[in-house]
């Protein structure tokens, strides 16, 4: 199953550099639920991916699937301990949602723990927000209320 593409995606939003490197910024506003942008990649598996696994360029999006990078915009979404966006996924189709309203000029961002599922990955957080957890690890080390809010907000993937 192929993801539908976004008609205008790549004019609603840019890449800018950030304190971290760079960024994708909204130049449009997106609603509570709506499409942001739809993640391209080839599938791996585990074995598949690079060692060492060095970027974070590779979504997981299933217990041993692996979308890599697509060399598109979507490779310059960042992680936010408090992001406005999360990932939705049906089968091979990989959509950030918004999961509030988000307005033009700000960063979009998601929380890479919510796919996390394999204990090994580790990274500091870099993210800057007030409520940083410092260091981004598996779903299931994230604290119970935040489980609760992504599951509420249908951004938590079948296999967490």
């Amino acid at each position: 199953m192929q993801c539908k593409q976004l008609s205008q995606s790549s004019t609603n939003l840019c890449i800018k550099d950030t304190k971290i490197g760079k960024g994708v910024f909204a130049k449009a506003k997106y609603n509570f639920g709506e499409t942001v942008l739809i993640f391209n990649g080839k599938i791996l598996s585990f074995e598949d991916l690079p060692d060492p696994y060095i970027d974070d360029y590779y979504i997981q999006i299933g217990p041993d699937k692996y979308m890599g990078p697509s060399g598109m915009m979507d490779d310059f979404v960042n992680h936010s301990c408090n992001p406005n966006c999360g990932i939705k996924i049906d089968k091979r189709c990989v959509r950030l949602i918004a999961i509030k309203q988000i307005e033009p000029g700000e960063e979009i961002t998601w929380d890479y723990s919510t796919t996390m599922y394999h204990d090994d990955f580790k990274m500091k957080c870099l993210c800057g927000s007030e409520i940083c957890r410092k260091v981004i690890c598996e779903y299931k080390y994230l604290p119970d209320h935040l489980k609760r809010k992504y599951v509420a907000l249908g951004i938590v993937p079948d296999y967490q």
